[in-house]
């Protein structure tokens, strides 16, 4: 299912399949192309171009809080703002909504903890919420570093002559996948570019060349103008595998990192190394062609409790949050665990209705919805969001300007509560997150930090606000690959993480068991899917966090392994389904020796 970030027609447009003309001829004249190249003008474009711009946020870097008899005083960038202090939470709002503040001061008053909220991002229309910690420099004074996520969108176009001399080109936008590397057929008159998808009826794309500066200017919608310049094999970052070009794949042993991760070989945990080395050579042998390929962007394997293998591709590194797209649905039953372990008057048999004691029920049905029903997609909300008609499918949920929650306890009900069959709905998971601030009266991105991101040692993440602030639970959260795959350690050690419990063991085996089947040969615990997977003879059981683009976090527990993908292939969803199917068992469980 296509995570649609926030309300907007025009992201709609970028993020899902309706992307016909978005690239739009820049205003301006050019020179029209070499006349050596008259026969076929588009031959001077063959090569590699590529462009990126980023969006801001403009505010990042050292923020200092003061405080003095008259209050307290931020400042950050050049900005300063005043702070307040209200039930011990600092808060201060920058002018022209540059960014947020809200944080509290730790008794010992050496630091001050909170997040930086920063204005909506361009691309893809969301505000996120990141971590900053403070350190006290001198009395009543404090400082910490904000570093926002990347607002960034980069383009390359793979411009190529085919046998029959015609000229195509290859799309591929590492951020978002834009036009899902499509081909195009690519024709230039004077100074105007025109790309035709070679698929009948497929998307039609303008642009201009500028054949003095070597340039082609595209405006990507609502982006503005895109400048391309021509680039070569080593500087086209994100467009292949590795940059630059690696032929021969070496294994090597993960650095450990101080982040709670206890690294070894893949011998010292009983693994053979021919296997991983062959997953690993094939995506790095992956190129850009006229054939949708897999977009692998991280690989990193766990057993025993140790980090096996760490590799990035296409741009990537350990220290970039990736986007998990709905993998990140997972943590939702994993806060309402954790905050049951802190001693939250909550169980999975709690009636929704009960914690919001104004919303309507009209239909009986509805005040029989307990949390476990939002966990397992079994609410009998009519939420679908593999039906675009459905009230409360994801994209008519975030068209709601605000209070997400009272829109999705205010859908009708499709049907009884409960049951075999789960549906699949963004908006039932998203609505946890009203059930734990009922529950708990903390804001949502103070308890992911507190209950989940502290315990787990993470090191930097990226939570993605509703319209009203709070976090939203149906996807997108920012993690770096080595925090995602502490997800799936967690439970693969019974709720504990390097000694420390962080949600009960009962509630590990409760969420990954069998409650409902999402479709033949799908079946659903709290927001892990479950599998049975075949290597050889053998049959193993299997449980994964899974989100759009290839975001994979997988748990086999007979062979104590623990997998994390992270991918591009956004909307491609026969493409990096492949990892479960394929390279998972293919490679990574048949290397595991029992």
């Amino acid at each position: 299912m296509w995570y649609k970030r926030h309300p907007s027609s025009a992201l709609r447009f970028l993020g899902v399949s309706l992307l016909g003309g978005l690239l739009l001829a820049s205003p301006g004249r050019t020179q029209p192309a070499s006349s050596s190249d008259a026969g076929e003008p588009a031959k001077a474009l063959v090569g590699i171009w590529g462009g990126s711009r980023g969006y801001g946020p403009e505010l990042q870097g050292a923020l200092t809080l003061s405080r003095a008899p008259e209050g307290w005083r931020a400042s950050i960038g050049g900005f300063s703002a005043p702070g307040r202090l209200e039930k011990q939470t600092l808060t201060f709002t920058l002018p022209g909504g540059q960014g947020e503040f809200r944080g509290t001061l730790t008794a010992d008053g050496k630091r001050i903890l909170g997040h930086w909220l920063q204005p909506r991002a361009l691309v893809g229309g969301v505000r996120y919420a990141t971590p900053v910690e403070l350190r006290v420099l001198q009395k009543d004074v404090w400082r910490g570093d904000v570093t926002p996520l990347e607002d960034r969108f980069t383009l390359y176009l793979l411009i190529q002559e085919m046998p029959d001399g015609a000229i195509h080109a290859i799309l591929r936008n590492p951020e978002k996948n834009l036009a899902r590397q499509a081909a195009f057929r690519v024709s230039l008159k004077g100074h105007d570019v025109q790309l035709i998808e070679t698929r009948p009826g497929g998307m039609r794309f303008n642009g201009t060349y500028d054949a003095d500066a070597g340039k082609l200017t595209l405006n990507v919608l609502f982006l503005g103008a895109l400048d391309l310049t021509r680039r070569d094999r080593d500087q086209a970052v994100g467009l292949y595998p590795r940059t630059p070009a690696e032929p021969v794949y070496t294994y090597r042993k993960p650095t450990a990192d101080n982040d709670g991760w206890a690294t070894a070989s893949l011998a010292e945990v009983g693994m053979d190394e021919a296997p991983i080395r062959a997953l690993v050579q094939g995506i790095l042998d992956t190129q850009p062609g006229p054939t949708p390929t897999p977009l692998i962007e991280g690989l990193l394997i766990a057993r025993h409790g140790k980090l096996v293998v760490e590799e990035y591709f296409h741009g990537q590194d350990s220290e970039r949050p990736h986007d998990l797209r709905s993998a990140s649905k997972t943590f939702a039953p994993v806060l309402v665990g954790a905050a049951i372990q802190q001693g939250a008057k909550l169980r999975p048999e709690t009636l929704v209705s009960s914690l919001f004691p104004g919303a309507p029920s009209e239909d009986p049905r509805k005040a029989r919805v307990t949390v476990e029903h939002l966990m397992t997609m079994t609410s009998g909300l009519a939420c679908d969001d593999n039906d675009d008609s459905s009230p409360g499918n994801e994209n008519t949920l975030q068209d709601q300007p605000s209070d997400w929650y009272a829109y999705t306890l205010n859908l009708p009900m499709a049907r009884e509560p409960g049951g075999g069959q789960a549906v699949y709905c963004s908006a039932g998971i998203n609505l946890l997150g009203g059930v734990l601030h009922q529950t708990t009266g903390t804001w949502l991105p103070e308890l992911f930090e507190r209950a989940v991101a502290t315990p787990l040692q993470m090191r930097r993440h990226h939570i993605n606000l509703t319209p009203d602030g709070d976090a939203y639970l149906g996807g997108g959260l920012y993690l770096r690959p080595r925090d995602a795959l502490k997800l799936g350690q967690l439970y693969l050690s019974g709720g504990v993480w390097n000694g420390r419990r962080v949600i009960p063991r009962s509630w590990v085996e409760r969420s990954t068991a069998r409650h409902a089947e999402m479709s033949p040969g799908r079946t659903y615990g709290y927001a892990w899917w479950r599998h049975e997977l075949k290597v050889g003879d053998r049959v193993y059981a299997e449980y994964e966090a899974g989100g759009n683009g290839g975001q994979y976090i997988m748990v086999v527990p007979e062979l104590g392994l623990t997998v994390a993908f992270t991918g591009a292939n956004y909307g491609q969803f026969a493409l990096w389904k492949q990892v479960r199917e394929d390279l998972l068992p293919r490679y990574i469980l048949a290397a595991a020796r029992p």
